[in-house]
């Protein structure tokens, strides 16, 4: 049998173009991403830690980087992340349990999740400009 005639007649996968985008599918990939910026945040965690322990000069270039606006936004979508990628745990915990695998149980749990973070990151932020003063 001829091989390009046997797998012409195989039938194709089906390919992501022909997918509609879901909330499902959109809060997986996300939470690999999240995932994946977690590893590269965490690496400005340890650089303000080693600048701490490195002196008053190191702490104080470290303080005006990460205080800077874009160190801000940068410090802001890392803590979005981390809450994301933390009530997507959550949520997978709860489906551990065997719950929340009928299909309105685990759109709600994605949007949950979603406004969860987005809420949670900014109430956070507020409470730390509140209690702590601006970082300028």
């Amino acid at each position: 049998m001829d091989s390009t005639k046997a797998e012409a007649a195989r039938p194709l996968s089906p390919h992501i173009q022909i997918y509609r985008p879901m909330l499902s599918m959109m809060m997986s990939i996300v939470h690999r991403i999240t995932g994946a910026a977690l590893y590269v945040g965490t690496l400005l965690l340890v650089v303000w830690l080693v600048a701490a322990a490195s002196g008053p000069s190191a702490f104080a270039t470290a303080q005006d980087i990460y205080g800077s606006w874009p160190g801000q936004i940068v410090l802001f979508g890392y803590t979005w992340a981390l809450i994301h990628h933390a009530l997507g745990g959550v949520r997978h915990l709860v489906w551990d349990t065997g719950h929340g695998f009928e299909p309105e149980e685990r759109e709600l749990g994605y949007r949950i999740s979603l406004v969860g973070a987005i809420v949670l990151t900014v109430l956070l932020w507020i409470v730390g400009y509140v209690l702590g003063g601006s970082a300028g």
